[in-house]
Parts: C-alpha cells; sequence; structure tokens
C-alpha cells in the first residue's frame, strides 16, 4: 500500500460546501501535517507570487498590486473551457512542485494530509495512499454555500457542474466523514479514522 520510505498519504477531498476546511484542520489536530492545495495557489497568486506576471500575461487586467484578483480572474475562465485548461496547465505544475518539497520535508511522519478540492476531477487520485471523502446532505451543502459572501445560485450551479457529483465521490472514497452531523460527532469521525490508520502501519 504504502512504500516504506514515505509517509502514507491521505488525499482529502469533497464538493464545495461540504465541510472539508474544517475537517481538513481536525486531521491537523491530531497531529496529521497538512499541504493545502487552495493554500497553495493563494501563495502562488498572492503579493509577489511567482504566478503573477504570467497569470497577467495571459489574462490581461486580472491582476493588481495585490496579486491576482480573484473575481476577475474567475470571471475570464468560469464557464470557457479552454481558458480554464491554460489556467491549470501553469498553476498545477507549480502546486506540484510545492507539495513534493512538502513531502520531503515531511518525510519522516507516518502520515500526511493532502488537502485537494479537485481530487478526482484532476486525477490526482494516483498520488495518493487513501482518499478521504467529506460529505453532507444536499440542503446543508447548498445552505453553507449560499451563505458565502458573492455567492450567487447561478455560480453555485456553474461551480457544482465542474464537480463530480457528491455520490460518485463517496462511491470512489476509502473512508468518508459526513459533516451534516454535530461537529463533536464530525471530530470523532476523523479521530476515529486516524486512529485506525496509524494502526494500518504498526
Amino acid at each position: 500500500m504504502t512504500k516504506p520510505d514515505r509517509p502514507l498519504i491521505i488525499g482529502l477531498t469533497g464538493s464545495i460546501g461540504m465541510g472539508k476546511s474544517t475537517v481538513a484542520q481536525m486531521f491537523v489536530d491530531e497531529g496529521v501535517p497538512l499541504f493545502d492545495a487552495d493554500a497553495a495557489v493563494h501563495q502562488l497568486q498572492g503579493p509577489g507570487g511567482a504566478l503573477v506576471d504570467a497569470i497577467e500575461t495571459m489574462f490581461p487586467g486580472s491582476t493588481n498590486s495585490e496579486g491576482v484578483d480573484r473575481q476577475k480572474l474567475g470571471a475570464a475562465v468560469l464557464g470557457d473551457p479552454a481558458a480554464l485548461q491554460q489556467l491549470e496547465q501553469l498553476i498545477h505544475p507549480a502546486v506540484g512542485e510545492m507539495r513534493r518539497a512538502f513531502l520531503k520535508q515531511h518525510s519522516d511522519r507516518p502520515m500526511i494530509l493532502f488537502d485537494i478540492p479537485l481530487l478526482f476531477e484532476k486525477s490526482g487520485a494516483e498520488g495518493v495512499d487513501h482518499i478521504v471523502v467529506v460529505s453532507a446532505g444536499a440542503e446543508d451543502q447548498r445552505t453553507r454555500v449560499l451563505a458565502r459572501p458573492g455567492m450567487t445560485e447561478e455560480r453555485f450551479e456553474q461551480i457544482k457542474a465542474l464537480q463530480m457529483p457528491d455520490a460518485e465521490k463517496r462511491q470512489k472514497a476509502d473512508s468518508v466523514i459526513d459533516t451534516s452531523r454535530p461537529h463533536a460527532e464530525t471530530r470523532r469521525q476523523v479521530q476515529k479514522l486516524v486512529q485506525k490508520l496509524k494502526a494500518s502501519l504498526a
């Protein structure tokens, strides 16, 4: 399952509004180092970020002194598959490089967590040993997402259309963390899973 010369790699994923960030933090609380793909992208696109100039060249007017204007860039690529693919071909190799550096840095740990929002959609599943899907009921998901600033029904539907259906993700998962339950119950699910994975490595 896992090579002895590296940690067990847990791939954490889940559709928008499922509570993935909350669950990721729970893993961190259990002592599992976290690589957050979204945070890496923010770093690459933030003030002085390594990809800011290249993104401005590709999508003129999408950056400012703070780095990439995510709303302007989002408007430029949402609904345009070719533009989105062009952007991904720039971002994914850079994130992959950061992920490899993180793995090297934590090579002595029993397990690490990769938070990968589009793990199934972008074939990130190949590089992980155990896939954890964070899931919740459709109503919980909708309520959470529409409570976000600037979110509309139309934008929510557009984002959802780019993501694999939750039911399909659950089927493909090695483990599912259900966040429709109370917070303490979700935490118990995470603790139980970490204990189980540690036991499997013993």
